[in-house]
């Protein structure tokens, strides 16, 4: 049985290529420490890990920014790091430094484990169902992971880091020097990342979200083997598992290559970054539906400059199908006005 239309998700029908009155919007990171009930709720848990698998506490958060806001869509609280736990890696946060990995196993001794990723963070599918029961019919759930390069850039880095911090510089110098066991490391991702999602859609998420957060500044033959080759075996492997739910692939920062991996990667959409320009979204628009890609330090800054880009995107991607988002996510000081004033600029509120 058919979802009638009008309770179709504006996501979903984005999606699915329609070109609608007014795209659909959500924001990356929506839930969060801009809001303060997102403050007052994290302070009740004793670390980030635990808040994360508090199949109550993320649920609350995920729902926080729908109740404010009232977004098109939700994406439930979690982080990509939790797959890495999966495999055996040690993973903490430390307040103000953020993630810290310890040493990471051996391809060899995480891939007995890849399969029961899903298993194993079954907490997220807590929350989500949590979350799918909360809200509206006319409201999408997004469940995610992150990619496998990008997953992989922090566990290959906690073995160095002093070497590159904050650039993945140290993960990169592996994929030159080191590339079968980089490659062995993608290819237990792709399967724990598969099987992760597997799980969040049969929990309740309606779409997947695969982040890339560090596809930046690779040049040609490395995007090709450390994305666009795990993007397309992630999605076909999502796939053999029943998979039906739509997904949006976000290549971070590939700018001009964002082309090439909509036409590669079988994702049914592609999220685009802050410094996408303006054309090369028409152009991958033109293949398949976009997402993005407002300048998440211009939606902090306000004002005009914020209105006119805001009017400049509706301009050039809103013949659609498009869905709204910012090109990164939204920061912890953004003032609550300025999200409210794009949702009415865009007549989503």
């Amino acid at each position: 049985m058919t979802t009638p239309l009008l309770t179709t998700p504006l996501l979903i029908r984005a999606l699915q290529g329609e070109t609608l009155d007014r795209p659909p919007v959500w924001f990356m990171r929506q839930a969060g420490r801009y809001l303060p009930e997102y403050r007052a709720l994290r302070s009740q848990a004793p670390d980030f890990i635990a808040f994360c698998l508090n199949p109550e506490m993320a649920a609350e958060a995920t729902l926080q920014p729908m109740r404010r806001f009232g977004f098109d869509a939700a994406i439930i609280f979690a982080d990509i790091l939790l797959i890495p736990r999966a495999l055996g890696q040690d993973v903490w946060f430390e307040a103000g430094e953020g993630p810290r990995l310890g040493r990471m196993p051996e391809p060899d001794q995480m891939r007995p484990l890849a399969a029961s990723a899903g298993e194993h963070l079954s907490a997220v599918g807590g929350s989500l169902s949590r979350v799918r029961a909360a809200l509206e019919p006319e409201r999408a759930l997004i469940g995610f992971c992150g990619a496998p390069w990008t997953v992989a850039t922090y566990m290959l880095d906690g073995e160095a880091r002093t070497i590159g911090k904050g650039e993945r510089t140290q993960a990169r110098t592996y994929a030159y020097a080191d590339p079968r066991r980089v490659e062995a490391t993608l290819e237990v991702l792709v399967e724990a990342s598969a099987h992760y999602l597997k799980m969040q859609a049969d929990a309740g998420a309606q779409v997947l979200k695969i982040f890339e957060s560090w596809a930046e500044g690779l040049p040609d033959d490395l995007f090709e083997t450390l994305v666009l080759r795990p993007h397309q075996a992630l999605v076909r492997r999502v796939r053999e598992l029943g998979v039906t739910a739509p997904l949006i692939g976000f290549p971070r920062g590939s700018a001009a290559l964002a082309e090439r991996y909509a036409q590669e990667v079988a994702v049914d959409a592609v999220a685009l970054d802050t410094a996408c320009p303006l054309e090369v979204g028409r152009r991958v628009q033109a293949i398949k539906p976009i997402q993005g890609a407002l300048d998440p330090l211009l939606l902090r800054a306000g004002g005009e400059a914020l209105d006119r880009r805001v009017d400049q995107l509706m301009e050039a991607w809103g013949q659609g199908p498009w869905i709204f988002n910012l090109g990164h996510g939204i920061l912890p000081d953004v003032p609550i006005a300025h999200v409210e004033r794009v949702l009415t600029r865009i007549g989503a509120q």
